[in-house]
């Protein structure tokens, strides 16, 4: 039997209305169906419905401890570029995934880890992209960006953002980078407001290995923040290395419509 978990946003489903719609449909089914304040094996969960926009997928595929697990994102959001039907059609996603017409997106992750004192103080995974930024007074800060160990260029920058495919779309995008299908394995460097006539996004194969190191050209003891998709954080120094590699976690995606990654893209972004 299948095993459905249910993951909702509560600030955009605050009385559970939008949950106890699906839980009432899979329970129809004859599935079976956990929620946030069941317990359960999630191990054993075959997949999680994600009701939220791109954020809370975000968190979701971070937070949630299954190995095994495909995410379907229903969006009740805003943009829902990850997401795959709205409310109006997640019965027809829950029927086509029941009897097996659909198919699994696998996309690539990246790790991040950072190091002070040639230890490592912190790691953690992105489906979307690490960003470091200027942290507390406003100008800019400098970047060395090394790539497999060899140095390649200086930023002074508000930023740098180190993006996946599926992230393309998203901060990145923001900062004038390019769009790339999502099923493409790379990791792309993008600079946030750099000082500099030359503004472009350096795009590097899945396994090289980025890092920026936090300078102190100026001698005014630079502070940044180096965040994982927008949600967890950790405060740099100077000195300070984020390392940027291909992560060995995947997330699985679940597709049942027939629109084209260009069909969302004019959708969603023109």
């Amino acid at each position: 039997m299948n095993n459905f978990y249910i993951i909702s946003n509560q600030n955009k489903d605050p009385d559970g209305t939008f949950s106890r719609q699906i839980t009432e449909y899979l329970n129809y089914k004859n599935v079976n169906v956990y929620t946030e304040n069941d317990h359960c094996d999630l191990n054993s969960v075959d997949y999680v419905i994600v009701l939220g926009g791109d954020g809370t997928l975000l968190k979701a595929v971070r937070d949630f401890n299954g190995e095994n697990a495909s995410f379907l994102g229903i969006n009740i959001g805003t943009l829902g570029f990850l997401t795959d039907s709205d409310m109006n059609n997640f019965r027809v996603c829950i029927d086509k995934i029941l009897c097996g017409d659909y198919t699994v997106d696998e996309r690539m992750m990246i790790k991040g880890c950072i190091y002070r004192n040639g230890e490592v103080i912190y790691q953690n995974t992105s489906l979307n992209d690490v960003v470091v930024n200027r942290y507390g007074n406003l100008r800019v800060v400098d970047y060395d960006i090394y790539v497999n160990d060899e140095y390649l260029t200086s930023y002074s920058a508000d930023g740098v953002i180190v993006s996946t495919a599926t992230g393309s779309t998203a901060y990145s995008l923001s900062a004038g980078g390019p769009i790339i299908q999502p099923n493409a394995e790379l990791i792309m460097v993008t600079p946030v407001c750099p000082h500099t006539l030359n503004k472009r996004s350096l795009i590097f194969g899945s396994k090289d290995k980025v890092m920026i190191k936090l300078c102190d050209s100026k001698k005014l003891s630079e502070k940044s923040i180096a965040t994982f998709d927008g949600e967890h954080y950790y405060q740099l120094q100077t000195d300070d290395e984020i390392v940027i590699t291909k992560s060995s976690s995947t997330t699985k995606l679940i597709k049942t419509n027939k629109d084209s990654f260009l069909h969302r893209v004019r959708e969603k972004l023109m």
